[in-house]
């Protein structure tokens, strides 16, 4: 069984990352539970989903995004209803091949069962730049460039 909800939260962020990078803000903004928030690489905090969903199409709408690479680390339950998800992520440019090290981040995500259906709680979006420890940007590069492969 704990395997079996590791596999739906693992999922339910490869659902998340696939509407990123298809620039869906509804697909996206449907993964969150109605309360469920949402903070930004650059901090920035939503809550709801239909707030979520207006920032999303906001940014889809205006700029052009990197494709997400994301890697799972580990997911945790943190009861039968509730689990953590840990991943690591890079992002490829637009008409680019490789991850740009400079956008790395760590990615968390609560989600919650409800009514049978697991959705996000909360999303977080850490940047991962190390200060003053560049071996550590060109380790994580280089173990999310293998996703490339």
């Amino acid at each position: 069984m704990i395997i079996a909800i590791s596999n739906e939260i693992q999922a339910l962020y490869h659902q998340f990352l696939e509407a990123w990078n298809n620039r869906n803000a509804r697909a996206m903004a449907d993964l969150f539970a109605d309360k469920g928030e949402m903070i930004g690489y650059d901090g920035s905090q939503e809550i709801g989903s239909e707030e979520i969903f207006s920032h999303l199409k906001a940014i889809f709408e205006d700029h052009p995004t990197a494709r997400f690479v994301g890697k799972v680390k580990n997911v945790r339950l943190l009861g039968s209803n509730i689990a953590i998800l840990r991943a690591i992520a890079g992002m490829v440019p637009p008409g680019q091949s490789d991850i740009n090290p400079k956008v790395n981040t760590h990615h968390t995500l609560v989600a919650e069962k409800n009514e049978g259906k697991w959705r996000i709680q909360l999303f977080q979006n850490t940047p991962a730049q190390f200060h003053g420890r560049p071996e550590l940007v060109e380790q994580m590069t280089e173990e999310l460039r293998q996703l490339l492969k």
